[in-house]
């Protein structure tokens, strides 16, 4: 059967950043059609933020409990992995889509069940998973919001290895008593950390000479010591070579580039991200299956006037927090042009223009201590040729950071442009700073001047007060 329909707009992808665009769709009054090949709410809700979230909160929660004087000897049993595990099912609402799907329905949005490809300007050919096809057709545009994918390195044996990527890192359904993580990213660390504490013997390989090497050095250094006290063990400048595991069962066997061998009950590869844009008809618009694609600020595909791509698929950002403000930006565009209002008259806020990615986009690693980065590194700063000063401060020399318990360690670092007396960027390692970083973001993104921060006064006693301190110490 065959089903040919006309919509305002039609949206690839019901993850979050897909859901956003349809909200602010709707909002405009825009009828829009969705297509999701798998789980409506996308990969954070099942296999990444979410569920990855729900493994490590119960680590945070312990490892702050194990600080505080008076509580600390009533947490010093293992965790409850089974407990922890079905928690973290609940999160991923036990990989079922019902609640989100009931929320699209609510937005008078049509879904559509199954594989879109694109099939010329503005028309998407749906393959349904009975057989059904339908015949979509936007009068205005098309929203690429597929998301991303992880990607395996072309290894010998590691094919049939039955390897685990962040999707059975975060969905594992047993602790392995020895897990090897390959990566020494967001991802890697995040997982070794979770299943670490879970009750593997986590061996952490890492091509570089640290951890998080997109954040400042000394957080990698924060986040390896801590590692390594947790009992997991960490090398550096290592390669993997290949893999064995036979028929992909039993033991798996990791062999080096200088010719040792690792063995392990399962390995995770966190080894970077591709877009998930290899089979959506790239082609029959003039652009290469498989690739990233890059976009104007309203998210439209450059060179076109109806594509846009907006989230991870378009390599700004792959985050999820990113691609919902992209996908607000686009909404915003897709329904001023559809009105043929100009962007500019409509831009009072900014709505229209996505910036953050450049300005600032604000990410946390959910490790033990917490790593947190707005903005600019001082190498990055540096390269892009600002003439710039970095501030450090030892977090647990603030009042606040005492309230934590004992052992307090962390770091802050300020970078701030000498020509305009602006924050560029902002960094933050240690217990809770994930909650500091929205005011770093509010400076880095409002470029507020040094001397009106010196007038944000921080509440004592709470660490938010090392802004304070940072301030100081660039005053001298």
């Amino acid at each position: 059967m065959t089903e040919a329909v006309e919509y305002d707009v039609v949206v690839l992808g019901a993850g979050p950043t897909g859901e956003n665009v349809v909200d602010r769709l709707r909002a405009a009054g825009l009828s829009t059609a969705v297509v999701e090949s798998e789980l409506v709410g996308g990969e954070c809700s099942y296999w990444a933020c979410m569920p990855s979230k729900a493994l490590l909160r119960p680590v945070i929660a312990r490892a702050d409990a194990r600080r505080v004087p008076g509580l600390r000897q009533s947490v010093q049993g293992a965790l409850d992995a089974p407990a922890v595990l079905a928690h973290r099912d609940q999160f991923a609402s036990h990989w079922k889509d019902d609640g989100q799907v009931a929320w699209m329905d609510s937005t008078g949005a049509r879904l559509y069940r199954g594989q879109a490809r694109l099939h010329g300007p503005k028309k998407v050919v749906v393959e349904g998973p009975e057989g059904e096809r339908h015949v979509l057709t936007a009068r205005h545009a098309v929203a690429v919001c597929t998301g991303s994918r992880a990607v395996l390195p072309n290894l010998p044996g590691l094919a049939g290895a039955k390897a685990w990527t962040s999707r059975e890192a975060t969905s594992g359904q047993h602790v392995p008593g020895r897990l090897a993580v390959v990566g020494g990213g967001v991802v890697g660390v995040e997982m070794a950390t979770a299943w670490q504490a879970l009750g593997s013997q986590v061996t952490l390989l890492v091509r570089g000479d640290g951890l998080l090497p997109r954040m400042e050095a000394f957080v990698g250094e924060h986040v390896a010591d801590a590692l390594t006290e947790a009992g997991a063990k960490i090398r550096t400048n290592t390669d993997v070579a290949s893999v064995e595991r036979a028929d992909g069962t039993g033991p798996v066997t990791l062999v080096l580039q200088n010719g040792e061998r690792i063995e392990a009950d399962e390995v995770l590869f966190a080894t970077g991200r591709a877009p998930r844009t290899e089979d959506i008809g790239l082609e029959t618009v003039g652009l290469e299956p498989g690739s990233w694609l890059p976009v104007d600020e309203s998210c439209r595909v450059q060179g076109s006037d109806w594509l846009y791509a907006v989230g991870d698929v378009n390599h700004r950002a792959l985050l999820t927090h990113q691609g919902k403000y992209q996908a607000r930006i686009a909404g915003a565009a897709i329904a001023a042009r559809a009105r043929r209002v100009p962007l500019l008259e409509t831009d009072r806020w900014g709505a229209h223009s996505a910036t953050a990615d450049i300005a600032g986009a604000p990410q946390v690693v959910f490790t033990d201590p917490e790593a947190a980065a707005v903005g600019l590194s001082l190498a990055e700063a540096e390269t892009a040729g600002h003439r710039v000063r970095a501030v450090d401060y030892d977090i647990a020399s603030v009042s606040g950071a005492g309230l934590y318990g004992d052992g307090y360690r962390g770091r802050a670092r300020m970078v701030v442009d000498l020509d305009r007396e602006v924050v560029l960027g902002v960094t933050f390692v240690g217990p809770g700073v994930g909650e500091l970083l929205h005011s770093a973001t509010v400076a880095v993104v409002g470029e507020v001047p040094i001397d009106r921060l010196w007038h944000a006064v921080p509440a004592y006693p709470t660490v938010s007060e090392i802004w304070l301190r940072l301030l100081e110490t660039y005053r001298g």
